[in-house]
């Protein structure tokens, strides 16, 4: 059974930073694609940042220059890096997993993702 444990989230105001971490058990860690998604109120789910096997990544337009996304694989976790946090920012911020390819236009459809993590919430305050 594949879980995700994430881990990091918090309140912080307006240029602040946080790093979140994603726990992986239960599969062969290093094989597919893991993701950063969000979720703000009243919005849809947003991929925010993939790392892939080989190690390529991506991350949205929105966040790009502000957040990365790594991996330890001795530890089998992976972090998203949030620096330079804004109020739009806030959202509830899950990670996923899939144990398949990420690419340029499958990354950051939700619907893909087999393997979800329970969330932490995000709060940046103006």
């Amino acid at each position: 059974q594949v879980q995700l444990v994430e881990s990091g989230g918090g309140s912080v105001q307006a240029g602040g930073s946080l790093r979140l971490s994603c726990a992986a058990s239960g599969y062969s860690y290093g094989t597919g694609c893991m993701t950063w998604f969000r979720q703000a109120p009243g919005k849809e789910r947003e991929g925010v940042a993939a790392i892939y096997t080989s190690g390529t990544f991506w991350h949205t337009d929105s966040v790009r220059g502000r957040f990365t996304i790594s991996r330890d694989n001795a530890k089998s976790t992976v972090y998203l890096q949030m620096n330079k946090l804004k109020p739009e920012d806030t959202a509830i911020y899950y990670c996923a997993y899939k144990g398949r390819y990420c690419t340029d236009g499958s990354w950051s459809a939700a619907s893909g993702y087999e393997y979800w993590g329970q969330g932490t919430q995000v709060t940046v305050s103006s």
